[in-house]
């Protein structure tokens, strides 16, 4: 007996000879790859998308390579579990070493961030529709048509919500509680991993686990971190690379080394799988150059990318000081800043008539008002501020001023004796160094200022 599938093409070229010139070609007979999309989150001006490739056949599938196209006016943005090469609109991604290989009946997926109202059209899988069979001679059209009005200005969200807990991961071995990446309590929606370090050339920059945290943690490898970072995706967080700390001696002062940091920084955001970058270098930055590199990575990574900054208190003071000029000089593609409020002592407010000292409500709420009257959106300022004891100098203070601080600048209630010239519903939320810190001290900065970001307007 003929197996079930030579039946059936036997049957259709029987079929095709008796009607001869007027038989219409049957679809062809379905591959036993398919791949389906679906937006797992949706802002508006941006989404989250997810493929998921699965395997109906009975044969292995060795590597796996898609392909789409997006629409005029919509752009990918940052993007995991895959790696990715574009042509224009045309988009290919193929499998990282770890998911190339999908037996019989078994399923992975990759993930990306869009930017503007399109979705994905004229889908491929090895070269055949992803719904399975060979691709037609001219795809349907299942493109929508481009956005009738201009896609906004305004920098995408990353998935993220309006109001956002930010936290600092270590990887380095302190005094603090280690932790395994995908250990990050769930009340942190951005992950800041601290932190990227520098090389021999100026600008660039390399990343992987910490000697000394993998010995603490009785184990832990590149190939672990990159999974946790799965992992904290599949919970719907991000996770971005931060550059410099207190120690940091990441240098971007011309091109070449502008350059150098876009390149480098790209690379790393491909294999690691983080969804942007965080500047927190605190020994000074060119803001010319800085802005250059990370217009750069922004055009390699898309439009989804992250930006993340955290100055010190003392570097947003002046707008034309350098932090200041580089947030405003980057503020069409700028997520937020979290300055640090702490460490700081006494300094002037947006009154610009007292010094306030650090560690109160009226300390954090008079300098953000500085930046939110000088040009930064509300979405673009958060309250950066240390999680208890042994995470700073100075400036600690109880989850419960952060949030009157947040409420003050967001509602005018639970001001101190400083009140802004006007409410910012917008304000973006909290930042803490660190996750660890935090955890070390019982989680309260977490499980206190996370809740009652969800309170705000």
């Amino acid at each position: 007996m003929k197996p079930a599938r030579s039946l059936v093409l036997s049957l259709v070229a029987a079929l095709a000879a008796t009607l001869g010139a007027a038989w219409v070609a049957l679809p062809a007979y379905a591959a036993g790859a398919t791949a389906s999309f679906v937006k797992t989150a949706d802002w508006g001006s941006g989404w989250e998308g997810k493929y998921t490739i699965t395997n109906g056949g009975s044969s292995t599938i060795n590597g796996w390579s898609l392909a789409f196209d997006l629409p005029s006016g919509t752009t990918l943005g940052s993007y995991w579990d895959a790696l990715l090469s574009s042509s224009g609109q045309r988009h290919t991604f193929t499998n990282r070493s770890w998911n190339g290989t999908i037996a019989p009946g078994a399923s992975v997926s990759f993930g990306f961030l869009g930017s503007g109202s399109g979705s994905p059209g004229g889908c491929q899988l090895n070269g055949a529709s992803c719904g399975g069979g060979t691709p037609p001679t001219t795809p349907p059209p299942t493109t929508p048509p481009p956005p009738t009005t201009p896609p906004p200005t305004d920098p995408p969200t990353g998935g993220l919500p309006k109001h956002l807990l930010t936290g600092y991961w270590h990887n380095f071995d302190n005094p603090a509680v280690e932790l395994r990446l995908r250990d990050v309590p769930a009340e942190y929606d951005l992950v800041a991993v601290a932190f990227a370090e520098a090389t021999a050339t100026p600008g660039a920059l390399t990343f992987g686990v910490d000697p000394g945290l993998a010995a603490a943690l009785g184990g832990y490898t590149d190939a672990d971190f990159t999974a946790d970072v799965r992992t904290l995706h599949s919970r719907g967080k991000r996770v971005i690379l931060s550059v410099g700390g207190e120690t940091g001696r990441v240098t971007v002062n011309n091109a070449a080394s502008a350059t150098a940091f876009a390149d480098t920084a790209a690379a790393l955001i491909a294999r690691y799988g983080f969804d942007g970058i965080d500047i927190d270098l605190e020994n000074g930055l060119n803001p010319t150059y800085m802005a250059q590199a990370l217009r750069a990575l922004r055009a390699k990574v898309g439009s989804g990318l992250i930006i993340a900054m955290a100055p010190q208190t003392i570097d947003m003071q002046n707008p034309a000081g350098g932090y200041f000029k580089l947030a405003l000089d980057i503020k069409d593609i700028l997520t937020v800043v979290n300055t640090q409020y702490y460490n700081s002592g006494a300094m002037l407010g947006c009154d610009q008539n007292a010094a306030y000292g650090q560690g109160t409500v009226n300390f954090i709420v008079a300098l953000a008002c500085i930046q939110l009257e000088a040009g930064l959106r509300p979405d673009q300022v958060g309250l950066g501020l240390p999680a208890g004891a042994g995470a700073a100098g100075g400036g600690i203070v109880a989850p419960s001023v952060v949030n009157a601080a947040l409420d003050c600048l967001a509602r005018g209630t639970n001001c101190g004796s400083f009140r802004p010239p006007r409410t910012y519903p917008g304000i973006r939320g909290a930042m803490t160094w660190s996750v660890n810190w935090d955890v070390s001290n019982g989680n309260g900065f977490a499980n206190t200022v996370g809740p009652h970001l969800d309170t705000l307007p």
